[in-house]
């Protein structure tokens, strides 16, 4: 028979709870009852958080289905807005890009990706309901030289 002491047991317990809490996805396991709608979504906003303070003018932001190297370009407008809301379909995979240009000429690109899903919630709200979750995307500059 194998004894595992409490402190072990502790740190996997410890573990586990940290990878479920600090995900990288969004999985909607809180809902926004607020944010709910009783019919089933086909399409969705994905909010785009963008710097639009560091560009000259404005920001290009190209959005592409799938992967960055599929090149299959769904969307691309500029915007010099802190914050862009554009219309999606649901289960889809996009990869977005923000291309930044700075005072001196020197281009910089931001990328991520979203894959905005669907949920059906029965017991957090009032009512059934559908919630959508991975709709956020953060286009921000993290570093620059």
């Amino acid at each position: 028979m194998v004894l595992v002491n409490m402190n072990t047991l502790l740190k996997i317990f410890l573990f586990i709870a940290f990878l479920f809490c600090f995900s990288c996805e969004d999985q909607g396991i809180i809902v926004k009852c607020p944010d709910c709608t009783t019919d089933e979504p086909i399409e969705t906003d994905l909010t785009l958080k963008i710097d639009p303070g560091f560009s000259r003018n404005t920001v290009k932001v190209t959005i592409y289905e799938g992967n960055l190297e599929d090149s299959i370009i769904y969307k691309t407008f500029t915007t010099s807005l802190s914050e862009s809301v554009t219309n999606v379909t649901l289960n889809k995979m996009y990869t977005l890009t923000a291309t930044y240009t700075s005072n001196d000429g020197t281009t910089y690109i931001a990328v991520d990706s979203a894959t905005p899903r669907i949920k059906y919630e029965k017991d957090q709200c009032d009512d059934p309901c559908f919630y959508v979750y991975d709709k956020k995307v953060d286009l921000r500059l993290k570093y620059t030289k």
